[in-house]
């Protein structure tokens, strides 16, 4: 990988799944963790959703 994960980095899982935002991202016990945001429509307005990652589970996606 050419770039390291950083906020602002468009990142998928690895297993796949939506891509996703990296809101922050810090070392945390020797273990880099990105928190990862996105957005899911239900019946009403787009709703915001977050969690956090270890970075080696996370690839980056190029612009």
């Amino acid at each position: 990988m050419s770039e390291e994960i950083k906020p602002g980095s468009v990142v998928q899982l690895k297993s796949g799944g939506p891509l996703v935002t990296a809101a922050w991202v810090q070392d945390e016990l020797g273990v880099r963790l990105a928190y990862c945001e996105w957005f899911i429509q239900d019946k009403a307005p787009w709703k915001q959703e977050g969690s956090t990652f270890p970075t080696t589970s996370l690839k980056l996606i190029e612009p």
